[in-house]
């Protein structure tokens, strides 16, 4: 039995709450408690460095605060034979543990992150609500590290931005130095309906009309693995890694050279070291936009990412500067046509074909957004920052719903990390490290020489 599969249940007097398509997305990777998009591994994680005095009980309470205003951390998935839908539960008091971080020998900035991926590495069951828990690590009573952890399916990259941003107001605010929010914040159910009412009309008509074209004929190129799947429950580690200055800075000063993005430069060496691994010219790979079609969500919380094609085909293209150009366009005309994947996969079946292989593994690639950035601000005496560059890698992560995922940040300082998460029961590390080892040398050359012939790579 798969965690949705229950009885029927709505506590909404008016009808059930439907599942935005996201979630229907999510259902369609339920593989029960442990594993799939409903498993205890499918969680995130962000940490922030604290220095100053923190009262844990004020904090505790704070968090509570949070739950109490965001109704999705306190929601349920659910399924019967009429389909999926939310339930939305009373409010409950969130974990807040306090403990002390383990000491390795290394350095705070060390010990931080290796607290950070110990609670990376530590379950989290869906079923137990609410959906987010906060671990407090002290070095002493004025340094420490604080973390939130959320599971997925309730919440996104944005999402945990906002839950800090709205637990340090709260924080402020029972401390005795802030005035209480008194607007409410949009709920991710009036998201889902939002959804439902724009389902069908003239605009989604046009969208859907520009994805058929775009991806006739086409399916996302898979990586092929080291091993075939089996019918074990996925395992998976990351690979950390940061760029040096010199590449970083060269990327983000091409990317401005060219009128481009990074993640569209990003993407067109992605999109080559696809080609080169697979011997596919005409690329396709996933990548998570916010999914915030309307203004008035970027202050809410709910899994609103979505899952976006990038289809860029270099089988006319000469030089590296040749697949930037077609990065660029698939890139804007993928922002510009953006509907939810559900609608694209209607129209476009075999574009998921990969997932089915089990030689063949989908890694997504995306950049990070940070809209709501908590770096060196003081609240209530206590001073926050986020901890973004990391270099530790794992052996045991949390987990994806199925396949790899690449994602880059730009850091504050301008440096380029990123991370490579992995099943180890289908990869083995030395290929995860070599993939990013070569897509490092080709973004250098893209960034120094993008006259660069694909033959002479």
């Amino acid at each position: 039995m798969t965690i949705t599969d229950v009885r029927p249940e709505s506590n909404e007097p008016g009808g059930r709450i439907p599942l935005s398509y996201n979630q229907e997305f999510l259902r369609g990777f339920d593989k029960g408690a442990t594993d799939g998009a409903f498993g205890h591994r499918h969680i995130l994680v962000c940490g922030w460095r604290v220095t100053g005095t923190v009262d844990a009980d004020t904090l505790r309470a704070a968090l509570d605060d949070v739950v109490a205003r965001h109704e999705i951390l306190r929601t349920s998935v659910l399924a019967d034979a009429d389909g999926g839908h939310q339930v939305v539960h009373p409010p409950a008091p969130a974990e807040l543990r306090v403990v002390d971080v383990p000491d390795d020998g290394g350095t705070r900035e060390e010990r931080a992150e290796a607290f950070l991926n110990d609670l990376d590495a530590t379950p989290f069951s869906v079923t137990r609500l609410p959906h987010v828990r906060a671990v407090l690590g002290r070095f002493d009573a004025n340094d420490g590290v604080l973390v939130l952890v959320t599971h997925h399916t309730a919440t996104d990259a944005w999402s945990l931005q906002v839950i800090m941003r709205d637990l340090a107001d709260a924080y402020q605010v029972r401390a005795g130095d802030g005035q209480p929010v008194t607007s409410p914040a949009p709920q991710y159910q009036e998201f889902a309906r939002r959804q439902l009412e724009q389902a069908d009309g003239a605009r989604t008509d046009r969208e859907r009309a520009y994805w058929r074209d775009r991806l006739a004929g086409a399916q996302i190129t898979g990586v092929t693995t080291d091993r075939p799947r089996e019918e074990v429950p996925s395992a998976y580690g990351v690979h950390r890694f940061v760029f040096d200055a010199e590449l970083s800075r060269g990327v983000v000063d091409f990317a401005k050279a060219t009128r481009s993005t990074p993640f569209m430069v990003l993407s067109a060496a992605y999109s080559v070291l696809l080609r080169r691994r697979t011997g596919v010219t005409d690329v396709v790979f996933p990548t998570f936009s916010s999914g915030r079609s309307e203004e008035r969500f970027m202050d809410s919380v709910g899994p609103f990412f979505n899952f976006v094609p990038i289809r860029i085909d270099t089988t006319q293209c000469a030089t590296l500067a040749d697949v930037l150009d077609r990065a660029r366009a698939a890139c804007l005309g993928a922002y510009e046509h953006e509907i939810p994947f559900a609608r694209i996969a209607e129209d476009s079946p075999a574009l998921l074909a990969p997932f089915a292989d089990g030689f063949l593994a989908v890694v997504a690639f995306e950049v990070l957004q940070s809209p709501f950035p908590l770096d060196d601000r003081t609240v209530a005496g206590a001073r926050f920052t986020e901890i973004r560059r990391r270099v530790r890698s794992q052996e045991v992560s949390s987990a994806i719903p199925d396949g790899g995922l690449w994602a880059m940040d730009v850091l504050p300082g301008g440096e380029l990390a990123g991370s490579l998460k992995f099943d180890r029961n289908r990869f083995d590390e030395a290929t995860a490290v070599g993939l990013v080892d070569e897509f490092r040398t080709l973004l250098r050359r893209l960034a120094e020489a993008p006259g660069t012939a694909l033959a002479d790579l």
